[in-house]
């Protein structure tokens, strides 16, 4: 038996005639194509498969979209502003966040709620909020330091995220600006001795494993 709904994700409605019995997990990636979203335990333990619904973590393995018509569904590949990637998305990058991904769509989901809620938590607070989300690879640690720079960087009313083309590499048109430099990093992120010496660029004081100090974080 199928059904027809209405469903909106990342801002774009689709209708749709779907089995009843399909999950948000399975639609979003069978019917709409957005594979960003995994699929994990299938059983709620593991949240690789969470989205955002209203601005709230939901296993989308669990849900069923005949529930969902008028809310806001929000997908990994909802988290960029076209080309220039979310805080998220480019702390995760720099700091080694992520290193089989597979796992990575649905913490970026998790932590992208939480600073909507708490735009300076605690590592405490971080870790909590994460709980849910299992991951094989990291030990978790460059996790934590990326969220709570993202945090940091989205208080800072100046930063934005840099455009980026496909990779992680700077757009040939971005390349092309002249008010945009790419900057020079070492060995896991760190700024070289160049880029350090370079006027008007000021190196973020920070903690262990590349997270802000308490100091920074506070905005001190």
């Amino acid at each position: 038996m199928k059904s027809r709904l209405s469903l909106t994700v990342n801002g774009e409605t689709h209708d749709l005639l779907v089995p009843v019995h399909k999950t948000l997990l399975e639609v979003v990636r069978e019917d709409l194509g957005l594979t960003g979203t995994k699929h994990g335990c299938e059983l709620g333990e593991c949240g690789t498969c969470t989205v955002l619904v209203d601005g709230e973590p939901v296993l989308s393995c669990l849900a069923l979209p005949a529930d969902l018509g008028g809310r806001e569904i929000v997908t990994v590949e909802g988290l960029a502003d076209g080309s220039r990637l979310h805080p998220l998305q480019q702390a995760f990058a720099e700091l080694g966040a992520a290193q089989c991904g597979y796992c990575t769509p649905g913490i970026l989901l998790t932590a992208k709620a939480l600073l909507a809620e708490h735009p300076s938590p605690t590592r405490q607070e971080v870790k909590e909020a994460l709980a849910g989300n299992l991951c094989r690879c990291t030990g978790y640690t460059k996790i934590l330091d990326a969220v709570e720079l993202a945090a940091l960087r989205m208080g800072q009313g100046g930063w934005t995220s840099p455009t980026v083309g496909r990779g992680g590499a700077p757009t040939a048109n971005q390349m092309g600006q002249g008010g945009w430099t790419s900057p020079t990093v070492g060995r896991g992120g760190a700024p070289t001795a160049n880029q350090m010496g370079q006027g008007g660029w000021t190196s973020p004081t920070v903690g262990r494993g590349g997270a802000p100090t308490a100091n920074q974080g506070t905005g001190a």
